[in-house]
């Protein structure tokens, strides 16, 4: 019995290896051109205090400024514009720790739709409200992935519903890869790019656009050590569940996912861990240093640099800041 789900895993791999055809350049290009009116081109920051801090040049990619808070405004875009007019009759379902949960509502709010959003009960106050602020309405589970499926297989159940996963769907990810367009249109000469990785939307749709332009840009997930899924995936060669979700990082709890693995497991240059106390420091440098508000959950990209001077000296390395929806009254310190 053991060996034969081992065959039914290695067989979804292989099958779902298959969707690497759809991240062609053209592909993620129309994704592009397809979500370019709905989303800001986000600016590249610099801080020489923080270059001097890290021996290396770093240009920090600020999606804190995106529409909806976050760059999840870019996949949930690509996702709703490609809906048929049928697809509005019901209600647009996800399930969010709160960015993914707040852009899907923008999305489908311009299309004049709904949607609903499962929430673990643990989430911050000022990522409900802003799902809710963008039209979504809230229904919530534990924060396990057991009781969000549940919540989620429930609302299947109850009416006509098009459900639209925050990471693992190839439009999702087109989306998200035109992060990685814009970064090395801005800046060519990157020698690396740190992308913090959860369910791996994100950094599988950087990795599949850089890759194929530039390949020898090396590019790394930064991963809480709290919740280290990915990292395990790469050493063992399968998808591992996380075995805490304790993190700072919000938005980084979720389980690597089955289509976004494979795609960073052939292509990622390294997934980086770190510990909650960098990932705080780091914090404090960007708040302090860059001016802006950002989330632990994209400060984790900077600590790993920091934690890995040796690696990046020299460099020019691109940090992907993903979001700036963090509660004020409950910073973690």
């Amino acid at each position: 019995m053991k060996d034969q789900k081992v065959d039914i895993y290695d067989l979804k791999i292989k099958l779902i290896k298959k969707y690497k055809r759809f991240m062609l350049i053209s592909e993620m290009k129309r994704a592009h051109d397809r979500i370019r009116p709905y989303i800001h081109r986000t600016p590249v920051l610099t801080s020489e205090s923080l270059n001097k801090l890290t021996s290396a040049n770093l240009y920090f990619k600020s999606e804190n400024f995106q529409k909806s808070g976050s760059f999840k405004i870019r996949g949930a875009t690509n996702a709703v514009l490609q809906l048929s007019a049928k697809s509005f009759k019901g209600d647009i379902v996800t399930v969010s720790s709160g960015n993914h949960g707040a852009a899907l509502s923008m999305a489908v709010s311009k299309r004049n739709g709904s949607t609903i959003v499962v929430m673990p009960k643990n989430t911050s106050k000022i990522k409900v409200n802003n799902v809710i602020r963008n039209g979504g309405r809230v229904v919530w589970c534990n924060p396990s992935n057991q009781s969000r499926e549940r919540a989620l297989t429930k609302l299947k159940t109850m009416g006509d519903v098009e459900v639209i996963h925050p990471y693992d769907n190839k439009h999702i990810i087109l989306g998200q890869s035109t992060i990685g367009k814009e970064f090395i249109e801005d800046i060519p000469n990157l020698d690396a790019i740190v992308v913090p990785v959860s369910g791996g939307g994100l950094l599988s749709g950087v990795l599949s656009y850089v890759k194929k332009i530039n390949p020898s840009i090396k590019i790394f997930g930064a991963e809480p050590s709290e919740a280290d899924d990915t990292f395990r995936s790469i050493q063992s060669g399968k998808i591992e569940t996380n075995i805490t979700t304790n993190t700072v990082c919000d938005g980084l709890r979720a389980q690597i996912g089955s289509i976004t693995f494979p795609i960073i497991q052939e292509l990622v240059d390294g997934i980086i861990v770190v510990s909650e106390d960098d990932i705080i420091k780091s914090l404090k440098l960007i708040l302090n240093r860059l001016k802006i508000i950002v989330e632990p959950s994209c400060s984790i990209a900077l600590a790993a640099v920091i934690s890995n001077k040796s690696n990046f000296r020299n460099q020019n390395i691109g940090i992907v800041l993903t979001g700036g929806n963090i509660d004020l009254n409950q910073l973690p310190w």
